[in-house]
C-alpha cells in the first residue's frame, strides 16, 4: 500500500508573482523558480545537470566549479558559525563531484553597524577551517550596505577543485539495483540552529553535523569503489536529496525508515516543533549510491572515521517512474514529495 500525501510544513503566500521564504526552502517552490525564471534565460551544457558543482574541461583536465552563499541565523550555532559553514559547505559542494578541493573565493556582505569584533572572529574562523580542509582563499570582495538591509553579515563563496578520478559520482550513473548508504544520523544541523533562536531557546545539547567530507570521499574513490552518485544533504534534508537523485535519474528510491538513524535528542525535538527529521538540513551527511557489490568494502572505510561511523545502508535504487518511497516498519510505502512551504528558514 503506498499513502500519497503533500509535505505542507508551512504556509505560503498564493501569490506567485513574489518571492517568499519558500523558494529558498531546496523544495518544490526552489524547483519551480529554478525552472521557470532562472533557467528559462540561463542555458549551458555545464549547468543543465544541475549537480553541486560544475564539471568543466580544462586543457586535457577536469575541474569542480560551485558557488554558494550563506544566510544563516544565529551566526554562531552549537558545532560551528557561519564562517565555518561558508568553507565547509563549499568543500562538501566540490568533494560530491568526486574533486579535491582546491582554492575558494570569499564575498562578504556586511551590515553598517556590524561589530568589527564579531567579523574578526568570523574570518578568523573561516581561515582556520581553510587550512583544516587545506583549501586556499585566493580572492574576495567585501560590500557594505545600510543597517537594517543585510542582517549583520551573507557570506558568497565559489570553490574551484580538481577532478581526478576516470569516472566521478554523478546522477547520470545512478542505477537500478543499486545501494543507498546514508553517512550519519540526520538533522543535527538544522534542530542545533533551530534550538539557539531567540523564539525557542531550547536547552538542548544537540551540536550541528557540521563536517568536512572530502577526505572520506577521496579515502573511497583511492579504493577503486564504483561511487555512481554522491550527494549532501543540505537544504531539503534527506528527503528532498533523495527525491531530487531519483527524479533526475528517472528510478524509485526506496527508503527503509526503520534503517535510517536519527538520534533521540532530534527525534524528540522535531516531534516538539511538529517538523519531519527527513526533511531537515545536515552539513556533515551524504548520500552515498554505489553498486551492492562495493557496499562492505564502503561501509568498512566510513566506519573508521568519526563522522560516517554511522553510516550505513537504508535503501535501494529500483525501477520507477522517478520518485522516492519509505517503507514504513509495517511494510507499508508512503511517498515522499518535496516541500512546498519553507519549513526552517535561514538555516545555511
Amino acid at each position: 500500500m503506498t499513502v500519497d500525501f503533500e509535505q505542507v510544513l508551512c504556509p505560503i503566500s498564493s501569490h506567485d508573482d513574489v518571492i517568499t521564504l519558500a523558494h529558498g526552502s531546496g523544495g518544490r517552490k526552489s524547483a519551480q523558480l529554478l525552472n521557470d525564471v532562472i533557467l528559462k534565460h540561463l542555458r549551458s551544457e555545464y549547468l543543465a545537470p544541475l549537480q553541486d558543482s560544475a564539471s568543466i574541461p580544462v586543457r586535457g583536465t577536469s575541474l569542480a566549479f560551485t558557488t554558494d552563499s550563506y544566510v544563516i541565523d544565529p551566526l554562531f550555532f552549537p558545532g560551528g558559525d557561519i564562517g565555518q559553514l561558508a568553507v565547509i559547505g563549499t568543500v562538501n559542494d566540490l568533494s560530491m563531484s568526486g574533486a579535491r578541493p582546491l582554492y575558494i573565493s570569499l564575498g562578504l556582505i556586511i551590515e553598517e553597524g556590524f561589530p568589527i569584533d564579531t567579523l574578526s572572529r568570523i574570518v578568523k574562523s573561516i581561515a582556520d577551517t581553510a587550512n583544516r580542509c587545506d583549501v586556499q582563499v585566493v580572492t574576495g570582495d567585501t560590500k557594505v550596505v545600510n543597517a537594517g538591509k543585510a542582517d549583520g553579515i551573507f557570506i558568497n563563496t565559489a570553490g574551484v577543485g580538481s577532478i581526478d578520478h576516470p569516472r566521478p559520482p554523478a546522477t547520470d550513473r545512478i542505477a537500478v539495483g543499486d545501494a543507498i548508504i546514508c553517512s550519519g544520523d540526520i538533522g543535527r544541523h538544522g534542530c542545533s540552529v533551530m534550538a539557539q533562536r531567540e523564539e525557542y531557546d531550547f536547552a538542548t545539547s544537540i551540536k550541528s553535523d557540521l563536517a568536512p567530507l572530502h577526505l572520506i570521499v577521496e579515502e573511497l574513490l583511492s579504493a577503486n569503489i564504483d561511487i555512481h552518485c554522491l550527494r549532501d544533504l543540505t537544504r531539503g534534508g534527506l528527503a528532498g536529496c533523495a527525491i531530487e537523485l531519483a527524479s533526475s535519474s528517472r528510478t524509485r528510491f526506496e527508503l527503509q525508515q526503520e534503517h535510517i538513524p536519527v538520534s533521540t535528542e532530534v527525534r524528540s525535538l522535531s516531534s516538539i516543533l511538529g517538523l519531519d527529521e527527513l526533511y531537515i538540513a545536515n552539513e556533515g551527511c551524504m548520500l552515498t549510491v554505489l553498486p551492492q557489490t562495493d557496499v562492505n568494502q564502503a561501509l568498512a572505510i566510513m566506519h573508521r572515521h568519526p563522522q560516517t561511523k554511522l553510516a550505513c545502508v537504508i535503501g535501494e535504487v529500483t525501477e520507477g517512474p522517478g520518485d522516492c518511497v519509505l517503507v514504513t516498519p509495517f511494510n507499508t510505502k508512503r511517498k515522499l514529495e518535496q516541500l512546498t512551504g519553507e519549513m526552517l528558514p535561514r538555516i545555511c
